[in-house]
């Protein structure tokens, strides 16, 4: 039986209201990774953003996963927002250094784009950036803007071997272009059809699911390894999404 590199989970996992229909009802937040980690291979871990976390809570994350699973990191604020990408080599460095407590369990590192970003002075940096820096760690790049989606942008992501995230934003067209060995996408929905309660799913989004289990079934094919996660925002629930995903791959015979 052919099995394919698949890394399939949730955008964070310390969600309270995911008690009772994901998390038994009397387990502890200290407990959440753990019990997460026996469901999904993967997660991707959102509070790298604002901030690197301490070496001895990345530790913690390593000690609570099996050994094949996978962490996804977005990289903090600081460097993407803040300097811009431009005279962070430290925090860069720093960023490095502590998630290598993660060890074989680091997956890639997303650089996360706002739409505010105009792309002329912002691509030179970036160019800059991954022409430095793209040997270091498995990167890939989401873009919040509808503008740097072009030629010149793909190919300088393929140039670096940086992989460009496939988001299912409601703003953004559903482009499919895969510019590396990997590809990662991202089922992020839309803030004002969905409110601050993640109990269960409230949108029916299963033409969605099912155009992207045709996708990552092709990605798949090409041998490509593919990263695959759901935010609360696209149904509600994102546990359930990522079950209701994993199902119809495992309905295409697909094995991970």
């Amino acid at each position: 039986m052919r099995r394919y590199r698949l890394y399939i989970g949730t955008s964070g996992w310390s969600y309270r209201d995911w008690k009772g229909g994901f998390y038994p009802e009397q387990i502890k937040p200290a407990q959440y990774l753990n019990h997460y980690s026996r469901h999904f291979n993967s997660v991707e871990v959102d509070s790298t953003f604002y901030g690197i976390p301490r070496l001895t809570t990345v530790e913690n994350w390593f000690a609570q996963t099996p050994e094949d699973f996978i962490f996804t990191l977005k990289v903090p604020q600081i460097i993407t927002h803040e300097k811009r990408l431009q005279n962070c080599r430290a925090e860069w460095e720093a960023f490095l250094e502590t998630t290598t407590g993660l060890k074989q369990k680091r997956g890639p590192l997303i650089l996360q784009f706002d739409y505010k970003f105009n792309f002329g002075d912002y691509f030179r940096a970036l160019d800059d950036f991954l022409a430095e820096h793209a040997g270091q760690a498995k990167l890939a790049v989401e873009i919040r803007n509808r503008r740097w989606h072009n030629e010149q942008f793909y190919g300088m992501l393929k140039e670096r071997g940086v992989a460009l995230v496939l988001n299912d934003l409601y703003y953004m067209p559903r482009v499919v272009k895969l510019t590396a060995p990997f590809t990662i996408v991202r089922l992020l929905g839309n803030r004002k059809q969905i409110p601050d309660d993640f109990t269960h799913v409230r949108v029916n989004r299963e033409h969605d699911l099912n155009w992207w289990a045709e996708r990552i079934e092709q990605f798949l094919e090409k041998e490509l390894e593919v990263y695959v996660y759901s935010n609360n925002r696209y149904q509600g629930h994102a546990p359930s999404t990522i079950r209701t995903l994993m199902q119809k791959l495992e309905d295409r015979n697909l094995h991970f």
